[in-house]
């Protein structure tokens, strides 16, 4: 009997053992899994991942667009305007890039098909004709780039009015808990810093448009239907 009960009281400390085992392994598995998790999740959306790295190759083809432009253009203003670009996204790309970085997202991107098209047309021309059409790029890509920022500044306004009742005035006080949000704080941020300059940018461009056309007499102003071309034939260039 004494047998049997030594018996029964190794076995029933066994199986306590093997259960604390098991929450021990179970602890350590769910700590791990929840270590993974945080890491790969970086607390930011897949839709965010990708408007990072849009963002990047556009700013990338800005600057190499407007280092073409430093060799190949005629203009004065362009040249200058060139500069401005390289100084001012090199600038935005780099604080992007640390955003990136804390959140785990690749910051080595490919300029697209567009800015690379974009880019072989421009490098055959040069002088006046280069201007033109460098310029005329840049109204349109600072269009869509000043209507893509405007666009997520306005989503976290847009999100601070549901949760608040009221427009807060720093575009990143409203901070979401979930990353399904599909909102970041620093992005948004980033985003509202950013958006003056590239609007300073726009206004620019349109006025060295304007400025160009008006200096050639056989290139109809922007929106114009072009019947100077056809009264006074082709084109100087």
């Amino acid at each position: 009997m004494k047998f049997r009960g030594l018996l029964a009281l190794a076995c029933a400390g066994a199986l306590m053992a093997g259960c604390h085992g098991n929450r021990t392994s179970n602890a350590i598995a769910t700590s791990n899994e929840a270590g993974t998790t945080g890491t790969a999740g970086s607390g930011i959306s897949t839709s965010d991942k990708n408007w990072v790295s849009d963002q990047l190759a556009d700013g990338t083809a800005e600057i190499e667009l407007a280092k073409m432009a430093k060799d190949h253009a005629a203009s004065a203003e362009v040249k200058q305007f060139a500069d401005m670009m390289v100084q001012d996204h090199t600038k935005a790309g780099e604080e992007l890039k640390q955003i990136a970085t804390s959140y785990a997202i690749p910051t080595d991107v490919k300029i697209d098909d567009k800015h690379q098209n974009l880019m072989d047309k421009l490098s055959k021309l040069n002088g006046r004709e280069f201007d033109h059409e460098f310029m005329e790029a840049m109204v349109n890509d600072h269009q869509d780039a000043v209507r893509d920022l405007r666009s997520r500044v306005n989503e976290q306004r847009s999100l601070g009015d549901r949760v608040t009742g009221k427009n807060p005035e720093n575009p990143a006080a409203v901070k979401p808990e979930k990353a399904d949000n599909r909102i970041d704080a620093s992005l948004n941020q980033w985003a509202a810093n950013t958006l003056p300059t590239v609007e300073r940018h726009l206004d620019r461009a349109k006025q060295i448009e304007e400025t160009l056309d008006k200096s050639n007499d056989n290139r109809p102003a922007r929106g114009t239907s072009g019947t100077n071309d056809k009264a006074k034939g082709a084109s100087k260039y």
